[in-house]
């Protein structure tokens, strides 16, 4: 399975982003996805998760970045998104997506995608 992840940027405190990430080589619709991120020095968190199956999907969202963070799927292109509205200086991180499976992430970690947002 290949993740590749897109559509980081420099941006300004309060402006938006829109990541993507593709997936390649498995059943895409079947898999939890989530979007993480690591921060210079700190541990890779969990900041959004949406369910399986239908582009409906539950969603789940880490308090720091709840109702300013949108995640989205295509089942059909095989893409989980990540919509990211008034940023923050401490939003910026490098930003990965996964599948997860038992609460943990499922296939090897793809390149990232980084996120700057400056004060």
């Amino acid at each position: 399975v290949q993740l590749v992840e897109s559509g980081g940027d420099l941006v300004q405190a309060g402006g938006s982003l829109r990541l993507s990430c593709a997936a390649s080589g498995t059943t895409f619709s079947m898999f939890v996805m989530g979007w993480y991120r690591q921060a210079p020095g700190k541990q890779r968190e969990l900041v959004a998760s949406i369910s399986s199956g239908g582009s409906g999907g539950f969603t789940n969202y880490a308090d720091s970045v709840k109702g300013r963070f949108t995640i989205s799927r295509d089942n059909a292109k095989k893409t989980v998104y990540l919509q990211m509205n008034s940023l923050k200086p401490e939003d910026t991180a490098v930003y990965y997506c996964n599948a997860i499976v038992a609460g943990s992430s499922a296939f090897d970690w793809g390149q990232g995608t980084q996120v700057t947002v400056s004060s």
